[in-house]
């Protein structure tokens, strides 16, 4: 199985894409990311746009076994959907992979279970509605407005088990046919057409279009004689949030995601800067030196 990343250059230039403290931790995140990823992956591969290509490839100097520039056809995108390089390097896939986040760092190779499965991802999430980072609510409005969704979230929006999401710090597989049909759901809610003014009153939710469309696709499909699906499952690293976010846990997978606070959080960002001048200073000082280029313009 290859390792994935993606990195469309837009939201990270318009400081759109994460909550970072500064881009100069954006940067190490992707160093350590991609460095410890290589250690149990015999390919890795970028997809990126030009400018991408510039800051990761030829500035920072980041080495992969290929690198494509596919997401160029996204420049005319609203860079306050990040997901949306995500989601269309998904599509892109021809071969299983593991997508890796690049604020995830893989101190130990992933569960052979998870290789071999259909879809593998980090961790289901399961929420309560009006309390939580998830508003799935804002399908409800598509509909009154006349958008559109598709029949997976019409179904999984109604029920309980409807309050779950799935936590994509990795995500990919084997049925590339199920990730390409996700994915492509995925993309035709944020661009159906009779969605674009619903989508500028309501602004972007990434992780609605990309983790929650995820779970409805998979409960939809899991078990429906009708679907060419039928037989879908997904193997995840931890069996809950809770889990992947538990110290022993993590460290016993091997396994560091920087979600949310952790972004800003000084004790972590100060751990990652020592970890790469100590163990990649090379690359920490092209960080250092990209990033105060960048200050100064």
């Amino acid at each position: 199985m290859k390792s994935i990343w993606s990195f469309w250059s837009k939201p990270f230039k318009e400081k759109k894409s994460t909550a970072w403290a500064s881009q100069k931790y954006h940067l190490f995140s992707w160093v350590l990311s991609v460095e410890t990823a290589k250690r149990h992956f015999p390919q890795t591969v970028l997809f990126t746009d030009d400018e991408g290509a510039r800051i990761l490839v030829d500035t920072i100097g980041l080495e992969f076994d290929s690198v494509f520039t596919e997401l160029n056809t996204l420049h005319r995108y609203d860079p306050e959907w990040w997901a949306v390089g995500k989601i269309f390097t998904y599509l892109l896939q021809t071969e299983p992979f593991v997508h890796i986040d690049s604020d995830v760092f893989l101190w130990k190779p992933l569960p052979e279970r998870m290789e071999r499965a259909p879809l593998l991802a980090q961790n289901p999430e399961s929420f309560e509605p009006f309390s939580s980072w998830y508003y799935p609510q804002k399908f409800d409005l598509l509909e009154r407005l006349q958008g559109w969704i598709p029949q997976e979230i019409e179904w999984y929006k109604s029920l309980v088990r409807g309050q779950r999401a799935v936590c994509c710090g990795v995500f990919g597989g084997n049925r590339l046919d199920f990730i390409g049909h996700y994915a492509q759901q995925a993309l035709d809610i944020l661009l159906h057409p009779a969605n674009q003014p619903v989508w500028t009153l309501l602004g972007g939710d990434n992780i609605l279009i990309e983790q929650y469309v995820l779970s409805a696709c998979i409960e939809y499909h899991k078990g429906r004689a009708s679907s060419p699906f039928s037989d879908i499952r997904v193997e995840f690293l931890f069996d809950s949030a809770e889990a992947a976010f538990n110290p022993a846990s993590s460290t016993q997978a091997g396994y560091t995601h920087l979600i949310g606070g952790a972004k800003n959080n000084k004790y972590s960002l100060d751990r990652l800067e020592r970890r790469v001048q100590k163990d990649y200073p090379q690359y920490y000082e092209r960080c250092v030196r990209f990033f105060e280029a960048e200050i100064r313009r």
